[in-house]
């Protein structure tokens, strides 16, 4: 190697191990700001691991980068040229390495590294300019972290110094060239493996729910540009053996049916550790007139997760969520059709900006009559300045509306003020509980928006012809106790069944339940013949089971048992009930628990798999 070319090596290679740098200081500033959500230190080997995913990151990035530094030749000498590589590698680097910021906030919600599709804000573009308005405003500290740790980069890169590049054309120097690229190719596919470095390998360098500490921002919006997720085709058993352990087929025949309107209410955020505080006295009063589920869970982290299970009985067991995939406009016999089918009105509201989260897409594919977005409000000026209609307003819209409906009918509303940025109206300013984190006040509106329709649709005659489902979309990202940071803590929601003519639908179920565990629910309480496919049961079921997903991992819940699966292998089982925090690991002890447990979570991803691959979720055509 000659000394020219050495020279443009050493200025790229020092280039590249500040970014390195960077990339570690930024993981670290990433823990640090997320202390409270991780269960572990940030020990040598999620710095070892992150080290892995950082460079494959940089590898890519910077391929065109390294035949632009060590093609040799006379121009390498140039000032103008070498000004020009220093600032585009300065600013391309910088662009890549900020997209760890969004996830500093965003990760409280979502739990996870951001994907392409949510960067983007994919079924948010009305939205989006207002959010991010007040996500700068409301968390000012992270752009101006962003900014601090550009211009240091910067800096960084400057004090490197590349005026005495000298560089002349030489086969060696192309040679040396050509296997700078080559490294830097192998650094981005992760190494000499047989398939390329990929989000779900993160899970062999850290402990259950700590992947996010390994993975950076732009990886896995890299692995997920312009790529539609599929899901694995799995073969745990043959098909036989799999419907014995799990066959989603349920049939439900009845005398005579108990036609009830039904209203399915979901709130944003109501996570199970913002109810039962102060914050919700409504809700909490009405707990006591319902049946109400104990152990209730989310079947995912983000509200377009929590449409398809409560309306479709389906469960988000992808990165990507359904009404995002490609498998979103698969055939479904979902409630609205289900209850169409036997003389039912269905119609679905949402106070934000028609085509907020594809909403009104799903409610065409789900099968409803009507949709209902801010575009449909007719009412006292009630926009938001950011999203759509404040909840009071928009649930007294509703409440207008279904008097409207003929009986019976199925009316689905899904509320937005608990939404980030939690605004409320100027009139109730400081006139509700603050609480200790940024969503308490909203929650509390909403809180006092639900009091308000009910107390208007008591006065209607439907009202005690009616079941009202209430359930969240999701937990919320402020769970102060550290039993609601892990992966069962992290899906708690409160759900509940209020039947005001029906005294006998009154109590407390210990059962676990889910969303998706809705519509067989709403089946058997209304004593509908029916035929389905669901992921879900019936509250009235002996079963007594669990499954969401997150970060590449199967969180399976069945009884007190917990059990984290990666679709290959088990990773930890707990008993959630007795040891909330999952402290202490049972997979040597319990033996048979895992076995049994294992069996049945791969007989079910089994099968969703296979039917949500081959469009086979519904019996009618």
């Amino acid at each position: 190697m000659n000394s020219t070319t050495l020279s443009s090596l050493k200025l790229f290679a020092k280039r590249l191990l500040i970014v390195v740098l960077f990339y570690q200081l930024c993981r670290f500033a990433f823990y640090i700001y997320n202390y409270s959500f991780f269960t572990d230190a940030l020990d040598y080997k999620v710095i070892l691991g992150g080290l892995h995913f950082d460079l494959s990151v940089i590898g890519y990035v910077n391929l065109l980068f390294a035949l632009l530094h060590l093609i040799p030749g006379q121009f390498q000498q140039n000032p103008i040229y070498q000004k020009f590589l220093l600032y585009s590698f300065f600013v391309v680097n910088a662009l890549v390495l900020s997209l760890n910021f969004i996830d500093f906030e965003y990760f409280k919600f979502i739990g996870r590294r951001s994907s392409f599709g949510m960067i983007t804000a994919s079924g948010m573009e009305n939205e989006i300019w207002g959010l991010l308005q007040s996500f700068v405003v409301d968390y000012w500290q992270i752009p101006l972290l962003m900014g601090v740790f550009a211009a240091l980069l910067g800096f960084a890169l400057s004090r490197i110094p590349y005026r005495n590049v000298n560089s002349r054309f030489s086969w060696g120097g192309v040679g040396i060239c050509f296997l700078a690229v080559s490294v830097l190719f192998l650094c981005g596919r992760g190494g000499f493996q047989k398939k390329p470095l990929r989000i779900v390998d993160a899970s062999k360098y850290s402990q259950i729910g700590n992947t996010a500490l390994i993975l950076n921002t732009p990886f896995t919006v890299l692995k997920t540009i312009g790529k539609k997720e599929t899901l694995d085709d799995v073969h745990f058993f043959d098909e036989q053996e799999a419907n014995r352990i799990y066959n989603p087929i349920q049939e439900f025949h009845y005398a005579e049916s108990n036609k009830k309107n039904v209203v399915l209410l979901i709130l944003e955020s109501y996570g199970r550790e913002n109810i039962q505080r102060g914050l919700t006295p409504f809700l909490d009063s009405l707990i006591q007139k319902s049946y109400f589920f104990e152990n209730g869970f989310a079947n995912g982290k983000l509200s377009i997760d929590a449409v398809p299970s409560t309306i479709s009985s389906i469960p988000s067991l992808m990165n990507n969520s359904y009404i995002s995939s490609s498998y979103s406009v698969n055939k479904v016999y979902a409630l609205p059709e289900i209850l169409k089918d036997h003389g039912y009105q269905t119609a679905f509201f949402h106070g934000a900006f028609n085509g907020s989260q594809n909403f009104d897409q799903y409610a065409s594919v789900a099968g409803f009559d009507r949709y209902y977005g801010k575009d449909e409000y007719t009412g006292p000026e009630s926009f938001d300045g950011k999203w759509g209609v404040f909840d009071e307003d928009f649930l007294q819209f509703f409440a207008r509306e279904l008097d409207q409906f003929k009986a019976p009918f199925f009316a689905t509303l899904f509320t937005i003020s608990s939404h980030a940025p939690f605004t409320i109206p100027e009139k109730y300013k400081n006139k509700f509980p603050k609480g200790t984190t940024p969503i308490h006040e909203s929650v509390a509106y909403t809180d006092h928006a639900l009091k308000q329709f009910f107390k208007t649709a008591a006065t209607m005659p439907w009202y005690k012809e009616t079941i009202f489902v209430i359930t969240s979309d999701h937990t919320s990202s402020f769970g102060e106790e550290p039993e609601y940071k892990n992966n069962v803590g992290k899906f708690r929601i409160p759900i509940l069944f209020f039947a005001p003519g029906d005294e006998s639908l009154v109590g407390v179920s210990e059962k676990n339940f889910q969303q998706i565990d809705i519509l067989p629910s709403l089946m058997d309480y209304l004593q509908l013949n029916t035929k389905i496919i669901t992921y879900g049961k019936s509250y009235r079921s002996d079963k007594d089971f669990i499954v969401n997903y997150l970060d590449n991992v199967y969180n399976f819940e069945q009884g007190d048992f917990y059990l984290a699966f990666d679709g290959k292998k088990s990773l930890g089982l707990f008993n959630w009930k007795k040891d909330p925090l999952l402290k202490n690991n049972l997979m040597k002890t319990h033996p048979e628990q895992l076995k049994q447990m294992e069996t049945f979570i791969k007989a079910y991803i089994q099968s969703f798999n296979k039917r949500v691959r081959e469009n086979q979720l519904t019996l009618h055509k």
